[in-house]
């Protein structure tokens, strides 16, 4: 059975390093496993390649939009229940929220970034991610059972 205590992996997404590093500081405490990515098409590539707990997504990026990313990433078979929360430097009153709730966002936060919530909601993510893989481990063990009777 796999050790679902195991770092889990986070997608950072920012075209900015000083922002992927001050990301990266805020949730290096949590254990986890911490996964770059600079644009929009770097995203999508990883993505193709592995699961993840949740996707920081900055919505401007260069070439594709964080937007673009996510509406991509939603049309396919891994990513589309991938949790994703945007990063935005625009103000409430500027960010279009039903767009982004629309693209399959679970939340978004507003730059800068409050260290403690940011944390707080990687973390339920995280374990979120932990409770499937959980229940999925499970149900693999019942059919191998099933399948031996």
């Amino acid at each position: 059975m796999p050790d679902f205590r195991a770092p889990a992996d986070i997608l950072l997404v920012d075209d900015l390093p000083a922002n992927l590093l001050a990301l990266e500081a805020v949730l290096d405490g949590l254990g986890d496993h911490l996964v770059r990515a600079s644009t929009g098409e770097e995203a999508l590539r990883i993505l193709a390649a592995r699961d993840f707990a949740v996707v920081l997504l900055d919505v401007r990026l260069p070439g594709l939009s964080g937007f673009e990313t996510a509406s991509r990433m939603r049309a396919t078979d891994r990513g589309r229940q991938t949790p994703v929360i945007f990063l935005t430097a625009a103000g409430d009153d500027e960010f279009p929220v039903v767009e982004a709730y629309r693209l399959g966002a679970v939340d978004y936060l507003v730059k800068p970034i409050v260290p403690e919530i940011l944390r707080a909601k990687v973390a339920v993510f995280v374990e979120l991610y932990r409770t499937g893989e959980r229940l999925r481990a499970m149900e693999r063990q019942e059919r191998a059972r099933a399948d031996e009777t």
